[in-house]
């Protein structure tokens, strides 16, 4: 698209939107700045010099879904931490493109933007095209469709994961506020088909309030509600579902938050709305779901930054030979031994 599209579409955004996304992009950025590591330069006892870099990649596309809204909120998510992580230029890739969308990119300073997506602009993005230059990782959300297709180019591209329907699970005890809990089931709610929302607590009547208050929810998003023994089963069964979103409400709940490993984000106490997450608290909402949290963590400068050794073996190629060359004869690679005898004085 031509950049005084996306300049222009930045003009048009009501004020209270363009601060409201100034004041996000600000603690994003915040967020992902502080996840950077620095060069580290090892002098070892046989006295070889190894330089460990951390360096960002070239070129990153961001994929902002199309659907039945705009985004701008993606945008903010993948390019702000791509930015900051130093990726030189930033692509993003939204069907349709909505105006809202541009005068995201236009805030970001984002370098390139295509009207399409799907499977086939995921592809393009990871192998070019005639008019389009390959890029090094592809991140953002998107239908099953454009994860799958993330996932077959996983070898060839990096990816930040499978991103696929939303979810949050809600552990709560017994002083949590049953409406703002309603509330922010409903709120995940939102996102639609495939999405779950659940609240676990060992409380029955605060899951009979939330039950009376939660009505008839809009959409085909799943929403939950489960009785538990007490907290620490609530706590076994927070950690086995490995959620996208996590929030702990109410005293003995919030409590577990130090002991919590498997989750994409943690949201503790009253005010802790995942809701915040999705725009302006600075955590990223591209987050793993399906129970991948237990392994696998949120979109961040680590996407988009690769580490790499620089090695200067100097004056202990000799020291290093001894050592090395016997190994490299028992795993039978000859030449291996010799090219580090060779060095050797």
């Amino acid at each position: 698209m031509p950049s005084h599209e996306i300049d222009a579409a930045a003009a048009t955004l009501r004020s209270d939107l363009r601060a409201g996304l100034e004041v996000a992009m600000a603690n994003i950025a915040a967020v992902a700045g502080a996840s950077l590591g620095d060069d580290a330069d090892l002098r070892l006892p046989q006295g070889q010099r190894i330089l460990v870099r951390e360096l960002p990649v070239r070129r990153a596309a961001i994929y902002v879904p199309g659907g039945r809204n705009p985004y701008p909120s993606t945008v903010l998510m993948g390019a702000v931490t791509a930015r900051v992580a130093g990726v030189e230029e930033i692509v993003v890739l939204s069907p349709g493109a909505h105006p809202t969308v541009l005068a995201a990119c236009a805030l970001c300073g984002v370098d390139e933007v295509y009207r399409f997506g799907g499977a086939h602009g995921v592809a393009a993005m990871a192998y070019g095209t005639e008019t389009i230059e390959r890029v090094d990782v592809i991140a953002g959300p998107g239908n099953l469709w454009v994860q799958e297709a993330k996932r077959i180019v996983s070898g060839d591209v990096g990816i930040d994961g499978f991103l696929g329907p939303s979810d949050v699970l809600i552990v709560a005890s017994s002083d949590a506020d049953p409406e703002l809990v309603a509330l922010d089931l409903l709120a995940q709610a939102e996102h639609g088909e495939g999405s779950v929302a659940a609240l676990v607590s060992p409380e029955q009547r605060l899951i009979d309030d939330v039950e009376r208050r939660l009505g008839s929810p809009e959409g085909d998003a799943a929403i939950g509600l489960v009785g538990t023994a007490d907290i620490e089963e609530a706590f076994s069964l927070a950690e086995s579902f490995s959620p996208e979103h996590l929030q702990l409400m109410g005293t003995e709940a919030e409590r577990l938050a130090p002991r919590i490993r498997s989750a994409g984000c943690v949201f503790v106490g009253r005010s802790g709305a995942t809701a915040f997450g999705d725009y302006v608290v600075g955590s990223n909402h591209s987050l793993p779901t399906g129970g991948s949290a237990r392994f696998a963590s949120g979109l961040s400068v680590r996407h988009f930054r690769r580490r790499m050794t620089q090695v200067h073996v100097g004056d202990a190629a000799n020291a290093l030979a001894k050592a090395g060359a016997p190994i490299a004869r028992a795993e039978g690679f000859e030449q291996h031994a010799r090219s580090m005898e060779a060095r050797a004085r």
